[in-house]
């Protein structure tokens, strides 16, 4: 019994075969016509027009859709009595001819060879001892045909119809070989991630797996035909159309992609990645085989994560490097008028963040900038460079409406804000820089007006005045200090628990530099670290923090078997990172401490990497060499993209604070932290959160899948002696 339904190959056979038969069944009829006119006798030519009629009926029928009739299987079976009708009148043709045994052999032959190019070896049996039946009823009308060749015509019949059914079950063997290797590869791709289009160079679609319901929710069938332009993204069809115009003219085999976004069954949007190959010049395809991807999920963490490189996740405000830009811009467009950048600093935030902790911290510098937001016009540009420090670009603007500005701001900035159960008063420092000079100068000199500002007492402004390059000569100053301060070992590490994240276990310690000034006292890096990196002082420091590092992470291993495992985290600075002698200093640090090589983490940030990636990853790889272990710090604030970070050898990825300080509070940041987790574990790579001061957000973090976590709610840094406790207090017996 034939399916139900039936594949477009297979109906188009139909048809074609369906085509031939009734093609030769026309010819053979007007021969039969002529053969009337010419050899019968007078009173029985009238058979002409009769025959005539069926052969222009016959004709008619090649015309008939008969691609979508042989879709239905009952029309497939009725067709049998085509070939059926088709003996009886052969018979009664050659009973008339006195040649007729001689044309019903060839006919009936034609019979059996198109009906078992259909049908089952059976039909072909049936019209076969059909069509014997008839010639041996035929026989005895006609007087001239010896016994013997009887006999050798119906043995060449019996052949003809036994040949003709061997076919047919050849071809049924054939038809169920090839459906089931369709099956095969349709049960392949419907369980692949990927949908596979053929397309033909009319930008039709000629097929569809099944696996496209998994991606788009359209079955194949609705995607058959031109119908590309009601599913692709109105803003992206250009570039479809051009993509594949270029991927047919290309060579064959030549393979190319492109991104998408096309229209799901539900209306949504989804974001595909399209790998085209050029197979038009194959004979059994005459497309291109277009393979798509759903990679909505690693958009989604893409532009998330552009988001976080060009936006403050605090304030939502543009961050350094989208301020960066638009300043560059604005000074590239300028024709004739003025830009102006304030750079704006909050006096004494670490006060507030040390008495308050970091959380109202945080609310205290959404609450400026929202007041400071409030004090632009609608075409400036308010962003937070980092920490307490925001700047603006004004365009269009000389130097009286600037100063205006900039008194609204300070005004704004002195109300109190209220956080929490108290209220807090504030001030700013503000520097101002004008005029017709480069990016980069109008922030450094924003920068020195800002300096100045501070000197002059905070909670006011100052124009930049190039008598404020004096700044240049205390930072002189404060290398001299640190130059001496290293030859007399004034600096000092403290060490700052890192722990596991189920249990709260110590695992490891990170390295914190900090210098114990003799005239300023204890200074955080803060302080002097960004000095240090611009004069190169930072090398020799980092050197130094090294070392120590190391041989106190030995010092603990001799001290107490609790430190057996115990991990030294290192960060290393952009400068150090770049120093042609840092590997040499790292293996030469590990080899005088006597610590294995995996026992020492250095950090690296994301900002460092991507500033010559090549680079970078030969570092690295020279590092890792080495056998020690390698993290990508303050991941996220960076902008890095997975293609680059599946390249690069290191071991941990460390989330930055800003994502977990509303971790347990804010959605958004539990799906990113969730999201960078799982991009870890997707890279066998461990993830530690920094600055986890709550257990509302360890809970968070643990639930998540973090694998580390270091921050205030499990030590705050401190000397070797309160390390040497923890690991003391893990090892003593629990109390009975």
């Amino acid at each position: 019994m034939q399916p139900v339904e039936i594949d477009d190959h297979t109906a188009e056979y139909w048809t074609r075969q369906i085509r031939i038969g009734t093609f030769i069944a026309v010819g053979v009829t007007l021969l039969g016509s002529i053969r009337v006119a010419v050899d019968w006798p007078p009173q029985a030519r009238w058979w002409v027009l009769p025959l005539v009629v069926v052969a222009v009926l016959q004709g008619v029928m090649l015309r008939l859709p008969w691609r979508r009739y042989v879709r239905s299987a009952r029309t497939r079976r009725w067709l049998i009595l085509w070939w059926i009708a088709e003996l009886p009148a052969t018979w009664l043709f050659a009973a008339a001819d006195r040649e007729g045994p001689m044309a019903y052999l060839p006919c009936v032959a034609v019979l059996l060879v198109t009906s078992a190019a259909l049908y089952g070896p059976w039909v072909v049996v049936g019209i076969g001892v059909a069509s014997a039946a008839g010639f041996l009823v035929l026989l005895p009308l006609r007087t001239d045909v010896s016994p013997f060749s009887a006999v050798v015509f119906t043995g060449i019949m019996a052949s003809v119809a036994a040949v003709c059914a061997i076919n047919a079950r050849s071809r049924r063997w054939l038809d169920d070989r090839r459906r089931a290797s369709e099956r095969r590869i349709e049960l392949l791709l419907e369980a692949s991630s990927d949908a596979v289009f053929a397309i033909d160079v009319h930008n039709t679609v000629r097929y569809a797996s099944s696996s496209v319901r998994s991606i788009l929710g359209l079955s194949p069938g609705e995607l058959s035909g031109p119908v590309l332009n009601d599913i692709i993204h109105p803003d992206d069809i250009p570039g479809a159309r051009a993509w594949l115009h270029a991927l047919f003219a290309a060579p064959a085999g030549h393979t190319t992609r492109t991104e998408v976004r096309m229209r799901a069954a539900d209306g949504t949007w989804v974001y595909l990645d399209v790998i085209g190959t050029n197979r038009v010049d194959d004979p059994d395809l005459r497309s291109a085989v277009i393979s798509l991807r759903d990679i909505g999920t690693r958009r989604a963490l893409e532009d998330q994560l552009t988001r976080q490189a060009f936006t403050d996740s605090l304030t939502g405000l543009p961050n350094r490097a989208l301020f960066r830009d638009r300043l560059e811009q604005a000074v590239a467009r300028r024709r004739g008028t003025e830009v102006a950048v304030l750079l704006i600093d909050l006096d004494d935030f670490k006060l507030v963040n040390d008495d308050l902790g970091h959380g109202l911290g945080d609310e205290l510098l959404t609450a400026i900038a929202d007041r400071l937001r409030r004090e632009m016009r609608p075409g400036d540009t308010l962003a937070r460079l980092g920490g307490d420090e925001f700047a603006i670009l004004v365009e269009d603007v000389d130097e009286p409406s600037a100063v205006a500005l900039a008194e609204r701001l300070l005004r704004a900035g002195r109300e109190r804000v209220r956080l929490a159960s108290r209220e807090v008063s504030c001030s700013l420092s503000i520097g101002i820089a004008g005029g017709n000079r480069r990016a980069d100068q109008l922030l450094r000199d924003a920068d020195l007006a800002m300096y100045a500002a501070k000197r002059a007492g905070r909670n006011g402004y100052a124009v930049f005045d190039p008598s404020m390059s004096r700044t240049v000569l205390e930072e002189a100053q404060q290398r001299v200090d640190m130059e001496r301060g290293l030859a007399a070992e004034q600096f000092v590490v403290l060490y700052q628990p890192v722990v596991d994240m189920r249990t709260q276990r110590l695992t490891g310690v990170e390295a914190l530099v900090r210098w114990e000034h003799p005239e300023q006292g204890l200074l955080s890096p803060y302080q002097f670290i960004a000095n240090a990196e611009a004069n190169g002082l930072i090398v020799p420091l980092g050197r130094w923090v090294l070392r120590q590092a190391c041989e106190q992470l030995a010092s603990w291993r001799r001290e107490t078997p609790a430190a057996a495992d115990l991990r030294m985290n290192v960060n290393l600075s952009a400068r150090q990172f770049g120093y042609e002698g840092l590997v040499g200093d790292v293996a030469a640090a590990i080899a005088d401490a006597g610590i294995p090589a995996g026992a020492l983490t250095l950090e690296i940030t994301e900002s460092m990497l991507m500033e010559d990636i090549t680079a970078a990853i030969e570092t690295l790889g020279a590092l890792r060499r080495l056998g020690v272990r390698l993290a990508i710090d303050d991941f996220g604030t960076g902008y890095s993209s997975l293609n680059y970070l599946k390249r690069l050898p290191v071991d941990i990825i460390k989330i930055d604070r800003t994502f977990v300080a509303q971790v347990d509070t804010d959605a958004d940041d539990v799906a990113l932290v969730d999201a960078v987790v799982g991009l870890g574990q997707a890279l066998r790579l461990q993830t530690v959160a920094e600055g986890i001061e709550t257990d509302g957000q360890w809970e968070m973090l643990r639930r998540i899948g973090c694998d580390q976590g270091q921050g205030y709610l499990f030590g705050r840094p401190g000397d070797p002696a309160s390390v040497s406790e923890l690991l003391a207090r893990q090892t003593a017996p629990a109390p009975a």
